[in-house]
């Protein structure tokens, strides 16, 4: 009796051919896309640290939009003339504490700072969406650069709650393949609109707050990334950089919208003083919407007034350990 011989589209020796060249293949499109990822990097945090010329800046700067204009030409020029030290600015869209440590943690992997300046925003503190879910957006995943390192830190941050998912997909490169804005620089819109003023627009207050704090904070998880800023602190401290906390200037009828407040500053300062930090509030110093290109960020005039009102006298002393 004759047996039927193995069909063709089964062999397993064809089967790992094809699989061979289609990871080939897939290997080839990843590195195209990386090498774009490089060719049209900028704002993103993980790319700068990844490309930065220099391994030991004075100054880093963390935070979320608000600490994006001191990054911007002008200011970044007004901060390092008037205090004679190197900035590299880390901040990114969106970004809360968990995003930060990690972009810290990144940074000090094999990088040196004599201090760092965290931009503290309460919105940061209120949901997943600008921590663990925010690193998996389409415009940070897909601009992050592969490394080796960082993907070790993705792993270990699942404990922390970054979904498995983000990490497969930095593993696999599979949303910087497939994403739209493969050829396009990668800037933010607000280095556009820099010299412009904004009208107030109470419509417009209304739905950024929506926007920023799409549910209301509870304890728990404020206390979560309350901790993830302690661990920012901590981290900086132990690789010997000096440590200075601000909260950023926003229009007074922005403000007056902004949910909790008060606890928010009262629990910042509670975690942050046994740290030995203390927190400079700059947000009522500017309330003119004047200085502010839309509903809650500063203008150029509005961040040269920041620094002359105060900000450079702080990061002075943070830098010279006067503070």
């Amino acid at each position: 009796m004759k047996t039927k011989g193995i069909p063709p589209v089964w062999r397993p020796d064809l089967i790992a051919l094809f699989v061979l060249i289609g990871a080939v293949i897939y290997g080839l499109i990843f590195a195209v896309a990386e090498g774009l990822t490089y060719r049209y990097g900028d704002r993103n945090p993980f790319f700068r640290i990844l490309t930065a010329e220099a391994r030991q800046f004075d100054l880093v700067i963390l935070g979320a939009s608000h600490a994006m204009p001191l990054g911007f030409e002008g200011p970044r020029r007004q901060i390092e003339q008037a205090t004679g030290a190197s900035t590299l600015t880390l901040a990114a869209t969106g970004a809360g504490p968990f995003v930060q440590r990690l972009i810290a943690e990144r940074y000090f992997t094999d990088h040196q700072a004599r201090a760092v300046l965290i931009v503290v925003d309460s919105f940061g503190f209120t949901a997943p969406t600008w921590n663990e879910d925010r690193i998996g957006d389409a415009d940070l995943l897909p601009r992050t650069p592969w490394d080796a390192a960082l993907l070790r830190m993705f792993w270990r941050a699942t404990a922390r709650g970054l979904p498995f998912a983000t990490v497969a997909d930095y593993a696999s490169g599979f949303s910087k393949i497939n994403t739209r804005d493969r050829l396009t620089p990668d800037t933010w819109e607000g280095e556009a609109k820099f010299t412009r003023s904004a009208r107030p627009s109470a419509l417009a207050d209304r739905q950024r707050i929506e926007y920023l704090y799409p549910a209301v904070p509870n304890d728990a998880t404020l206390a979560r990334y309350l901790q993830d800023l302690v661990a920012v602190v901590r981290l900086a401290k132990a690789e010997g950089a000096r440590v200075v906390v601000v909260r950023p200037p926003v229009p007074a009828r922005f403000a007056a919208l902004i949910p909790h407040k008060e606890v928010f500053a009262e629990r910042l300062s509670g975690v942050l003083g046994p740290e030995g930090i203390k927190v400079h509030d700059f947000s009522g110093i500017l309330p003119d919407p004047k200085v502010y290109f839309d509903t809650d960020h500063l203008n150029e005039t509005g961040v040269a007034h920041w620094l002359d009102m105060g900000l450079l006298d702080v990061v002075n002393a943070g830098l010279t350990g006067a503070e």
